[in-house]
C-alpha cells in the first residue's frame, strides 16, 4: 500500500475481469470497448503479457487499471482508466509509471498510445508525463 492509500498489482484473470470491464464501461468517452475486450480476448492478452495488465486497489476495491502490450519492439498502452471519484489522487500517474517501468525492463525503447481528438483531459495528462503528440493517421482493419 502506498502512502496515498492505494496499491498496484497485476490483473488476475478471470477474477478481476467483471470489475475491470465495468470500470472501462463507466469511465467516459475516452475508453472505446470492442471485440478485443471480451473475456476470451482478455484471457489471450493475459497469457502473452501478464505483467503488463495492472490494477490499482484501494480498500479492496479496484479503482484504476492500465493495460499494456509489448511485441518485442514497441510498447502500446490500452485502456488507462481511473474510477471517477478517485481521480486527481495520483492513481493514473502511478499506473502509467509502473507500466513504463515494466516495459523498460523488457527492453522496450518506445511506446505508443491512442487518444481520441476530443479527450482534452487525457491529452493534458499524457503531455504532463512526457508523452509527445504525433501527427499521424491511424489505420485499422478487422481481421477474422
Amino acid at each position: 500500500m502506498s502512502e496515498t492509500g492505494f496499491s498496484i498489482r497485476s490483473f488476475v484473470y478471470p477474477e478481476d475481469y467483471p470489475k475491470v470491464q465495468a470500470l472501462w464501461a463507466n469511465s467516459g468517452s475516452g475508453i472505446h470497448l470492442g471485440r478485443s475486450d471480451t473475456p476470451e480476448e482478455i484471457a489471450k492478452k493475459v497469457q502473452r503479457d501478464p505483467d503488463l495488465f495492472l490494477i490499482a486497489e484501494m480498500d479492496g476495491q479496484i479503482v484504476g487499471t492500465v493495460l499494456g502490450g509489448f511485441d518485442g519492439r514497441r510498447g502500446l498502452v490500452y485502456h488507462l482508466a481511473v474510477e471517477k471519484t478517485y481521480r486527481q489522487r495520483g492513481i493514473g500517474g502511478a499506473l502509467m509509471q509502473a507500466l513504463e517501468t515494466r516495459l523498460a525492463e523488457k527492453g522496450c525503447l518506445r511506446c505508443y498510445l491512442l487518444v481520441t481528438k476530443d479527450n482534452q483531459e487525457a491529452m493534458r495528462f499524457y503531455a504532463k508525463r512526457g508523452w509527445e503528440r504525433m501527427d499521424l493517421y491511424i489505420y485499422a482493419k478487422d481481421i477474422g
